[in-house]
């Protein structure tokens, strides 16, 4: 595979890392990166975005990652936003203390610049001590601050957070 289809892949898993905040697997990031999808398009210049499509499967030691689609977004050579559509978006991944985490959404936008992740559509987010679920979830990964809700603010937010010794899986 060329070398924009692969850094489409680094900047897909950037995204969906951000959903386990701190403590998602550390050494996973060392790990290479495999990359499966139906098709994948792309220009040699930064004029369009890559798209990866046809069911895009990427692992990186214990992350995975499905969607139908990944579109990446290029400037000067350079990953600027990551977008994963469709089917839904699945990504699972064990933490640094072994507990797994997972998340579902219809869609999760990376804005690499800003360092900020909107997942959106049906988003749940799942934790041994706890779960969020919701419309959307925005993470900005410089400030660690979460904020959910519904589009444009409205909607619901669920929260359950287990105690820290309840033994419930």
């Amino acid at each position: 595979m060329k070398s924009r289809p692969s850094l489409a892949a680094v900047t897909a898993l950037a995204l969906l890392a951000a959903v386990g905040v701190a403590g998602a697997r550390s050494s996973d990031r060392r790990q290479p990166i495999d990359i499966e999808g139906g098709s994948a398009v792309y220009s040699t210049d930064d004029s369009r975005p890559t798209v990866l499509s046809g069911g895009v499967t990427i692992t990186q030691g214990t992350l995975r990652i499905t969607a139908s689609t990944a579109e990446i977004t290029m400037r000067n050579g350079e990953a600027v936003r990551a977008v994963l559509r469709g089917g839904p978006v699945r990504m699972s991944q064990q933490l640094d203390d072994g507990t797994p985490m997972s998340s579902v959404s219809s869609a999760a936008d990376y804005d690499m610049k800003a360092d900020v992740v909107v997942f959106s559509g049906n988003v749940g987010i799942q934790q041994p001590r706890g779960s969020l679920s919701g419309d959307r979830v925005t993470y900005n990964m410089r400030s660690g601050q979460v904020a959910s809700g519904g589009a444009a603010g409205g909607g619901r937010v669920k929260m359950r957070i287990l105690p820290k010794n309840s033994g419930t899986p």
